[in-house]
């Protein structure tokens, strides 16, 4: 399977008042968002595209670690929400993961129960084919991730990004590897913080990215942008995993 790489702005729109970090999202304005955790702790986004299946990056499973999803969360630290902890029956990495160049960054996980859908609970469409996301198109990201402070937030956190054409992205990451294969994998300039990666990049209602990885020595880095994997360019291995045996197409 090949990458495809979109690009984000460095610079946000001018309407748009949000911080380097974000804003706070609406609580539960995105129910497709889950919080995928090791020994009960934050370590990657992910989202749900059935009531049984999160799509996340591969690389936040290693060694063979067990993990666990939560469901319905806004504010983590919040027992009193309503959100549940689910494990993962069983973890379905891409064959074709490899962290050095990064490819293939893209991980299913199957849950030991199905989700039961609610106001706080609910997946998101993913694409019905494998297309293009526009040039200019503006999109968004939320996650748990790291803040300036270099603490974890604990409650849910959103941004707007815009999306960038292939030859800027690659003038500004030079000739690596991945940057010749471009039918999976999107980047963008402004980079999610630590702990976000595995969310969704959302255009309209559909997510369309898995962020997978940007600077590694700078978080929002104005020159490297971030790397999303290209949701529809793996669709026929999402569909061997049997995940549209269950899956609705129905926005949120």
């Amino acid at each position: 399977m090949t990458i495809i790489f979109l690009l984000l702005l460095a610079s946000l729109l001018p309407h748009l008042t949000f911080t380097v970090n974000g804003t706070e999202a609406k609580p539960h304005s995105r129910p497709y968002m889950v919080s995928v955790q090791k020994n009960w702790l934050h370590t990657c986004g992910g989202f749900l595209i059935s009531d049984e299946f999160v799509l996340t990056a591969a690389h936040c499973r290693k060694n063979s670690e067990t993990l666990t999803v939560v469901v319905g969360a806004h504010d983590l630290k919040n027992k009193t929400e309503g959100s549940v902890c689910i494990r993962v029956k069983s973890y379905h990495q891409h064959p074709d993961f490899t962290e050095d160049p990064v490819m293939n960054d893209i991980m299913l996980l199957r849950l030991e129960k199905n989700v039961t859908q609610n106001e706080k609970v609910n997946w998101i469409s993913i694409p019905i084919k494998e297309e293009e996301t526009e040039v200019h198109s503006v999109c968004s990201v939320a996650g748990w991730g790291r803040l300036d402070n270099g603490s974890l937030s604990n409650r849910l956190m959103e941004t707007h990004v815009k999306i960038m054409n292939h030859t800027k992205c690659e003038n500004k990451w030079g000739k690596v590897d991945y940057s010749y294969k471009r039918s999976s994998v999107l980047l963008i300039d402004r980079r999610p913080q630590m702990g976000d990666s595995g969310g969704p990049l959302v255009c309209g209602k559909t997510a369309v990215g898995v962020t997978s990885f940007g600077d590694p020595n700078l978080c929002n880095s104005p020159e490297l942008p971030e790397v999303y994997m290209k949701v529809s360019a793996y669709l026929q291995w999402i569909h061997k995993q049997d995940v549209f045996t269950t899956l609705i197409q129905e926005t949120v």
